[in-house]
């Protein structure tokens, strides 16, 4: 029993910080969620009237909507690309380290930095995307891609994959070695193929691999700011105003304090949701495997 407590007195600490850190400012943003408060001033109450704006106007739901299509294609992207390489890596061990580091160079850049570079790749005019189109007989594939309302997003998501395929990558090549060897042993000696014996063998081996990265990426994505603010700040008619946009932009260019935590907490609501239906539906994934 004494043990026992003794192990509980080394959480306090950790609960502390987590207390004050994170629940605190929770705490204070929703409070501060029902006012109208302007950042200088007194903050009047205002009830529930920022949520009732969030949820009966359209703009705020399209946002929302289109936050959660961004997340499901860059998640989705990311988890394809990563166990592809991770894959394919793991059948090269001669070239292993190195591919891994030059993959997982990009994650370490500064969000600055990629959106610029990609900003002038995507320009309709010298960029470099259409230069190596018009270079290779393609002209008529150059787009104004961070112009079109068509493509913008799809052209943000792509940079954000581009970026972080390699995070992704490291997850799965950690997933597979702790993979015994003798169970892909055991598939060529019964003939298995190297397709087979990836998606019998080592796929199921690779749910829990398949969660953290799935789990880390969605939460990343939903609250990211960065590369589409940087590309295209929200634009081309809001194609990419995503509700972390729409956050800032309330919050630091017309100092709606009050809206703005409304909106954050809106997001908050959101990713947690998210976040647990999707740690349910993989681990139960996981059990029946």
């Amino acid at each position: 029993m004494r043990a026992r407590h003794s192990l509980y007195l080394f959480t306090i600490p950790a609960l502390l910080v987590i207390g004050l850190f994170f629940v605190h400012p929770i705490i204070l943003t929703f409070d501060m969620s029902l006012t109208n408060f302007k950042g200088i001033g007194e903050a009047k109450e205002v009830g529930w009237r920022n949520y009732e704006r969030i949820f009966g106007r359209d703009r705020y739901i399209r946002e929302i909507w289109l936050t959660l299509w961004y997340t499901v294609i860059v998640v989705s992207a990311l988890t394809v690309t990563g166990l592809f390489f991770a894959a394919m890596l793991h059948r090269l061990p001669l070239i292993r380290n190195f591919s891994r580091a030059a993959l997982y160079t990009p994650a370490m850049m500064s969000f600055v930095v990629v959106g610029y570079v990609w900003q002038f790749l995507y320009s309709p005019l010298n960029g470099g995307i259409n230069v190596a189109l018009r270079d290779l007989g393609l002209g008529g594939w150059e787009q104004n891609w961070l112009g079109d309302p068509a493509l913008a997003l799809y052209s943000v998501a792509f940079t954000q994959v581009w970026m972080f395929t390699g995070f992704t990558c490291a997850i799965f090549l950690a997933g597979f070695a702790g993979i015994p060897e003798e169970i892909n042993e055991a598939g060529r000696l019964e003939g298995a193929s190297s397709w087979q014996r990836f998606r019998y063998l080592e796929l199921p081996l690779l749910g829990p691999s398949i969660t953290v990265s799935v789990m880390l990426t969605t939460i990343g994505t939903l609250k990211t700011f960065e590369l589409p603010f940087i590309l295209t700040k929200g634009g081309p008619d809001g194609a990419t105003r995503l509700l972390s946009i729409d956050i800032i932009d309330n919050l630091f260019g017309q100092y709606k304090f009050g809206f703005a935590s409304a909106l954050s907490i809106v997001m908050l609501v959101i990713v947690l949701a998210v976040a647990f239906l999707q740690n349910k539906i993989l681990r139960d994934r996981e059990h029946a495997q």
